[in-house]
């Protein structure tokens, strides 16, 4: 079935592409007819200038969408294959501004190390960055189609902003193979029961890192509801770290790598950073939602009111968000 479909494909592919060249070719002659009518010269030259940009495009456009040349990837660093792999390396990546041998004219592994490792801190940073964007997106708009569509595209700017740290010419085909094999590492996209639990350890501890009910006014009563915010936005944040680790990971690469050795380095480094995350996120969240609480004037649950016409803002959220959590209650007790 799927040869039939790639066959069918390939020669629908194949008779469109050769129509739209056919037509193309047609109506840029009848052109040329027409403007050689009105001076000898001018159909020559609009079909050799026509030519040109065709030809232009078709360059740009091979060179946009084409992988680079790579040799194989050493096994060790002693592998024979690694002058090679070096030579590639050093100059497809990007000097950094701080390397403390920028020009320098043999470039070893030494020279190659260091620039890796302050390439490295540039794409922590801004994993890091991006990731604590991403908490909040998780936290205040989960299970809603703009906190996907959000999540989704912080994740993939961490990738490009990485990519484009570690190249100097970037190729859209090389781009998507990246973000696919980041996709690849990250956890459900190849659904294992028994690796959930590894995952699920790191967002739970962040989430626990501040006490809730000395954070929030009637902590005891609203725990359960704010504590579903904080895993929403932990949860949130831990894809976006894997991904930006897993994609530097893959970018800084110059030795054969088992794919689950990856992984696990890559959930390591990324529960630290969840956790500096979360605590610096924890008490933002807190206190923006008890000032919003007490602003709106809400001392209880039971004595909240459904908002009038009008009532500000934030009272009409925190209704909201206490009719919710009256709700979930009422259905777990």
């Amino acid at each position: 079935m799927k040869r039939k479909a790639s066959l069918f494909l390939s020669a629908t592919l194949a008779a469109t592409t050769l129509l739209v060249v056919v037509f193309i070719a047609n109506q840029l002659v009848a052109l040329a007819g027409l403007l050689s009518s009105l001076h000898p010269a001018a159909g020559a030259f609009f079909l050799i200038f026509s030519s040109a940009v065709i030809l232009f495009s078709l360059y740009t456009g091979v060179r946009f969408f084409s992988l680079p040349r790579r040799p194989a990837l050493p096994v060790d660093e002693n592998s024979g294959a690694m002058a090679a792999y070096l030579s590639y390396m050093t100059e497809r990546l990007p000097v950094h501004p701080t390397h403390p041998e920028p020009s320098k004219n043999k470039k070893d592994q030494r020279w190659l190390r260091a620039n890796l490792k302050l390439l490295d801190t540039d794409s922590l940073n801004i994993t890091r960055q991006i990731a604590t964007r991403n908490f909040f997106v998780g936290a205040f708009a989960q299970n809603t189609s703009y906190g996907t569509t959000t999540s989704l595209i912080n994740n993939l700017k961490v990738v490009w902003n990485i990519y484009t740290f570690h190249n100097r010419e970037q190729h859209l085909r090389e781009f998507i193979i990246l973000a696919r094999s980041v996709y690849e590492y990250l956890p459900l996209s190849d659904f294992k029961k028994e690796d959930i639990q590894a995952h699920i350890k790191p967002i739970i501890q962040s989430a626990f890192s501040n006490t809730l009910s000395s954070l929030l006014p009637a902590g005891n009563l609203l725990a359960p509801f704010f504590l579903n915010l904080f895993l929403a936005g932990a949860t949130n944040t831990y894809i976006t770290c894997l991904a930006g680790i897993i994609a530097t990971r893959h970018c800084q690469s110059i030795t054969s790598e088992d794919k689950r050795e990856i992984i696990q380095q890559s959930m390591f480094e990324a529960s630290f950073m969840l956790k500096e995350i979360v605590r610096e996120c924890n008490p933002i969240l807190s206190v923006t939602i008890s000032n919003a609480i007490k602003k709106a004037g809400i001392e209880s649950l039971d004595t909240m009111q459904s908002p009038s016409a009008g009532s500000g803002m934030a009272k009409d959220i925190v209704s909201h968000l206490a009719s919710s959590l009256k709700s979930m209650l009422k259905e777990n007790g």
